[in-house]
């Protein structure tokens, strides 16, 4: 009983195994990476896009039902490291069932044309000759102009020489089975240990935490600054760039200074800071005014920030005390219609250091609000900077060096593929069914059969005429097809 459960078992071992190995297993679990890597640049992915936008985008039921099946972050999703996981088993038992046979081969080529190998290769001619030593040393100066380093195969009874041209191809598919799992392994690196978060900086604020996918805050280990954010327009006024001045502090201390666009971020301890988005606080910057006294005196220029307050003379302060970049007037009350710079109103007050007597200066004068008269200034806008924030997509990805590894070594094994034939030659002095003395040559590639045939004639044509046989001679010795016998 135990021993039938035991073959059972081994039974069914031995089918998981071979299920796994099979060519179609692994074709199959292929197809459904790339579908799914696909989905995951169509659909919109956390947190590389905003709440809102994901909001805007689908509706809430179908949004509850991606974020329920990973979808709306396919790369961390445990089921695509299980899937990736699978192929990587597929493609390493597949590796291990076949590698045996393609290394003896590799290691261990045919070399001797005995007869039954000149029998059973399907392009292979005869030449009619009347010495083999010099036939042979003419072929082996044939071979060597073709590319291939011809080798002498001595026999107890024979004699032939054997030529090859890259080898290595018949390995290939291992070097491009080697590149999917160090692309598989970098994958799965990334969604076990890597992170994607998001921070919003405006100019001169500096972070040491950004908010990962899951709303928690994650702990950069140093200090990233914003220095300066800014669009650059095309001439029609549609955004042509954006770009971030970043300044990473570590310990204190400036270690690392960059300037960021789309595509092109800022790498500190492994971790990139991408240019996500770009966009208006709302809040001013700075405030360029002409500060007039009534005295006659000449004016002066003062830039000011909001809260920021400015000496005018020796008794006289001004302080920026509210920016509304688009204001209404509504039941009495200054409103906020919007965040755009539309309409935009600035209260500053204005101050005597001695009286301690403020009065509130309005630009533009606002009726049932404004003491601009009582002001012993006047003040006219010059120019207004706003404030913008430059939005950033944070992420680690420690199986990056992996998946570039792969990508290379991927570029070397299908250059292999595609640009190396594994071709073999023969050549063999032998008697045919009448005794007369012939050279056999023999050869074949692992693909491009149809080019090789064509080579393998012209090689063949190069022979005949360094043996100086006549075209009568040729067509008068049968020549077997290269198509086949």
């Amino acid at each position: 009983m135990a021993a039938t459960i035991q073959s059972s078992a081994w039974k069914t071992l031995r089918k998981i195994w071979q299920s796994l190995g099979a060519i179609k297993t692994g074709v199959v679990l292929l197809i459904l990476v790339v579908i799914i890597s696909a989905a995951g640049t169509v659909i919109l992915q956390r947190p590389a896009t905003e709440a809102d936008e994901m909001q805007r985008a689908y509706s809430p039921q179908v949004l509850r039902l991606l974020d329920g099946a990973g979808l709306t972050d396919v790369f961390h999703a445990w089921w695509f490291v299980l899937l990736l996981s699978l192929v990587s088993l597929s493609i390493i038992v597949a590796s291990l069932q076949r590698f045996p046979n393609s290394w003896r081969f590799f290691s261990r080529p045919y070399k001797s044309a005995d007869e039954t190998f000149r029998n059973a290769l399907p392009n292979h001619v005869l030449i009619p000759i009347k010495d083999e030593e010099q036939a042979l040393s003419v072929t082996e100066r044939v071979f060597h102009k073709a590319g291939f380093r011809a080798e002498h195969i001595v026999r107890e009874n024979s004699f032939s020489l054997f030529g090859e041209r890259h080898r290595l191809s018949e390995l290939a598919v291992y070097i491009v089975h080697a590149s999917l799992l160090l692309i598989f392994l970098g994958g799965i690196v990334d969604a076990l240990y890597g992170w994607r978060g998001f921070v919003t900086l405006n100019r001169g604020q500096q972070s040491s935490q950004v908010e990962a996918q899951n709303g928690s805050k994650r702990d950069l280990g140093f200090a990233v600054r914003c220095d300066g954010a800014g669009q650059e327009n095309y001439a029609d006024g549609t955004p042509k760039r954006w770009w971030s001045d970043l300044v990473v502090l570590d310990n204190g201390r400036e270690a690392l200074r960059k300037q960021i666009v789309v595509n092109d971020p800022l790498v500190y301890r492994g971790i990139r800071f991408y240019q996500a988005s770009y966009g208006n606080t709302g809040k001013i910057d700075r405030l360029v005014l002409a500060a007039t006294p009534r005295d006659g005196k000449a004016p002066q220029d003062i830039a000011i920030g909001l809260d920021q307050t400015v000496s005018l003379d020796s008794d006289t302060t001004v302080r920026l005390a509210e920016f509304i970049p688009d204001y209404v007037v509504r039941d009495g009350q200054i409103y906020a219609r919007s965040s755009d710079l539309e309409n935009p109103a600035a209260r500053l007050v204005v101050e005597s250091r001695k009286s301690n007597h403020a009065v509130d200066f309005w630009l533009p004068a606002i009726p049932g609000f404004e003491q601009n008269a009582s002001s012993p200034y006047t003040f006219e806008g010059k120019d207004l900077q706003m404030a913008y924030f430059t939005g950033l997509e944070v992420s680690h990805e420690p199986g990056q060096w992996s998946v570039w590894a792969g990508v290379l070594v991927m570029g070397l094994g299908l250059a292999v593929v595609f640009y190396f034939v594994h071709t073999r030659v023969w050549a063999a002095p032998v008697r045919d069914a009448r005794g007369q003395l012939m050279l056999w040559i023999g050869g074949t590639a692992n693909k491009n059969k149809d080019v090789f045939e064509q080579r393998f004639r012209e090689l063949v044509e190069q022979i005949k005429t360094e043996l100086k046989i006549s075209s009568k001679a040729g067509a008068e010795t049968p020549v077997t097809s290269l198509a086949g016998k």
